[in-house]
């Protein structure tokens, strides 16, 4: 019996490690806010040699109106460096005509819905309606789409995955959820149990540093007082789908706040391997409270 024990303690660890290492892994990373939040105010062939210098093989495109001249230029940065051109911010038909062109099929990330008015059976059914026409067309594109959370109705885990599913019943299996920890500091709390309802669910989980209140909003990884527990619980739980880091700290250097994720990254992992081998917890080179 001891031994039986200590063989299934021994595969539990070697699992759970295993479980640490794949998505977590620098090169299966995926860059965000990294487009009009960065103050170098990087072009696309900047921007994908940056990413090939840090060691990020993906990377989600946020933009704003002036970069849709650039949308292209982008996609040819990306296969030159070899980044994975891995989601889109929201929906432009310039853009998915593009997809179609080189043949590409990133995440489509969309915020999801607030309604004010309605009980929650009928929200939940407008919502769906709505997204509806978007589930359409990133089906014909071969696009996952990815409803966002962004605080709000819209935001809250068990309405994410009511969503998801009204959708997917509608024959939209390609729907799920893209859920950021820094719009979700509300779930800190409850984030073992918001996390197992919405991982059948999730196409992507984007970290950031966790304080209680959002003071501040946007913190680097392993400054803020909840990373380690909230890592620990999303690596126990077999997630083993793709994993964010930002930038969106307005006007500060990607390079630099990516890389400070980074660093905080490594120190996270070894320490929810094994407690205490993370050494000194690295210090952020540039950071700002202000960001949004």
């Amino acid at each position: 019996m001891k031994l039986l024990t200590l063989i299934l303690i021994l595969s539990l660890g070697a699992s759970f490690a295993d479980n640490a290492k794949k998505n977590l892994e620098r090169e299966n990373l995926v860059a965000w806010c990294i487009v009009p939040f960065d103050a170098k105010k990087r072009n696309p062939a900047e921007r994908a040699q940056m990413l090939k210098e840090l060691g990020i093989g993906r990377c989600a495109y946020d933009w704003r109106k002036e970069h849709v001249v650039e949308f292209e230029e982008e996609i040819l940065q990306y296969k030159k460096q070899g980044i994975e051109y891995f989601a889109f911010w929201g929906g432009h038909e310039s853009a998915f005509a593009l997809f179609e062109k080189h043949g590409l099929h990133p995440q489509i990330w969309q915020t999801a819905p607030s309604p004010k008015d309605g009980t929650q059976e009928e929200k939940v059914a407008a919502v769906v309606a709505s997204l509806d026409p978007l589930a359409k067309r990133t089906s014909t594109l071969g696009c996952k789409l990815g409803l966002y959370n962004h605080g709000g109705w819209g935001g809250e885990p068990k309405n994410l995955v009511a969503v998801c599913q009204g959708l997917r019943a509608r024959g939209h299996k390609h729907v799920g959820i893209v859920y950021n920890w820094h719009h979700g500091h509300e779930h800190i709390a409850d984030w073992k149990d918001s996390l197992a309802l919405m991982k059948p669910f999730l196409h992507c989980l984007n970290l950031n540093g966790m304080n209680d209140a959002a003071k501040p909003k946007i913190l680097p990884l392993a400054q803020g007082a909840h990373d380690l527990a909230m890592l620990k619980a999303l690596v126990a739980s077999g997630y083993d789908g793709p994993v964010g880091i930002l930038d969106h700290q307005n006007k500060l250097d990607s390079k630099i706040a990516l890389g400070d994720n980074l660093d905080g990254l490594e120190w996270l992992k070894k320490e929810v391997l094994k407690p205490g081998s993370g050494g000194t917890k690295p210090k952020p080179r540039q950071f700002s409270s202000s960001a949004k």
